[in-house]
């Protein structure tokens, strides 16, 4: 434990209840189990997510069925480590890698613990109970999620390292950009840090497409050579684009990125669509060969993101235009929701003047 640290019976945090029912209030925190560390939160990054649960109540199929701690992207400093020994001392900075991978009867490749039919995920409902997230003054949390970062990496940089994990595997799903034409639908937070793991991985033209001026100014700013409304169909379809990305989320999105890419080209869907059907050009994407990959999340994709952070060559501070603090939590939302005026939306976690947990 570090000096002086004591503690608290409970800690502010983020807790949506129903839809449309999100609140900042004081909860227990429980005596942390052997494997965990306790985690003073510095910073966490608005998800989409994050959102849907406040706005309706579920995330997909992940049905919020009582109250849940939000909040996945996390950065923070351990204030007091695992008493088992396991994972880093008090006073180190960490990152959260939130995944807990678990076996289940779907099979799925031993590399790719990603696609593990049984993993949890902070902040999520996909299970009874839910498991909660971390936005939150004060968080338990297992050992093996935290990744030290250098101490010349900032932890407001260092809170995109989850959804820059996200972006990166997307790439990597592509395989070598190097040299190639990357056109990227939907320039929200995901696809702008997908423009600059493109810019870092050589990709020779990085276009980019969302339907609001500010997306399209921060993917410039991060690396995009050139940009497109989302409604410019035409030009779209004229990029030819031998890798294509789709963060939009939308059959729109993806209808783009088919048209978009070049003839046997490769298009990764990491944008995560409505469940049910969808439309989809397939006789477009089978006449043309493509290849459409899906890309869900990450594996140890972050030690080469706070790598790539800590080194300047993952260039992401312009995705982070608004820093609110806690008990501001609820307008922090209402910004983050707000696709044409905000990009990456964080929480400050810092101690609000006359708080004392």
């Amino acid at each position: 434990m570090s000096a002086g640290f004591a503690i608290p019976a409970t800690r502010l945090a983020v807790v949506a209840h129903a839809a449309g029912d999100l609140r900042i209030e004081e909860i227990p925190l429980a005596i942390p189990t052997s494997d965990q560390a306790i985690v003073e939160i510095a910073y966490g990054g608005i998800c989409g997510s994050d959102l849907h649960y406040w706005l309706h109540g579920a995330a997909g199929e992940s049905i919020l069925k009582a109250p849940m701690v939000l909040g996945h992207e996390i950065v923070g400093t351990v204030v007091q480590a695992a008493a088992d020994g396991t994972g880093p001392v008090a006073g180190t900075p960490v990152a959260v890698h939130p995944a807990t991978p678990a076996p289940g009867a779907a099979k799925y490749p031993g590399d790719r613990p990603n696609l593990s039919p049984c993993c949890t995920y902070l902040g999520s409902a996909a299970r009874f109970p839910h498991t909660d997230g971390a936005f939150s003054r004060y968080a338990n949390l297992p050992s093996r999620m935290l990744r030290t970062l250098p101490a010349s990496l900032g932890l407001r940089t260092a809170a995109l390292a989850e959804p820059a994990s996200v972006a990166w595997h997307a790439v990597a799903r592509a395989g070598d950009v190097a040299g190639k034409t990357a056109l990227v639908i939907g320039s929200g937070p995901i696809g702008a840090l997908t423009v600059a793991v493109l810019k870092r991985a050589g990709a020779a033209k990085i276009i980019a497409v969302d339907m609001h001026p500010k997306p399209l100014e921060i993917s410039t700013a991060v690396g995009a050579d050139v940009v497109l409304k989302g409604d410019e169909t035409d030009a779209i379809a004229a990029v030819e684009a031998d890798v294509v990305i789709e963060s939009s989320g939308s059959h729109h999105g993806l209808a783009s990125a088919i048209r978009g890419a070049v003839r046997g080209g490769i298009v990764v869907m990491v944008g995560l669509l409505p469940s049910g059907p969808q439309p989809v050009l397939i006789s477009l994407a089978i006449t043309r060969e493509l290849e459409l990959l899906g890309s869900f999340r990450f594996n140890d994709e972050m030690d080469d993101v706070i790598a790539a952070l800590t080194d300047g060559s993952l260039y992401v501070d312009p995705v982070v235009t608004h820093e609110f603090p806690l008990d501001q939590g609820l307008e922090a939302f209402e910004m983050a929701r707000n696709s044409a005026e905000s990009g990456k939306v964080l929480l400050n976690f810092a101690p609000i003047p006359g708080d004392l947990s």
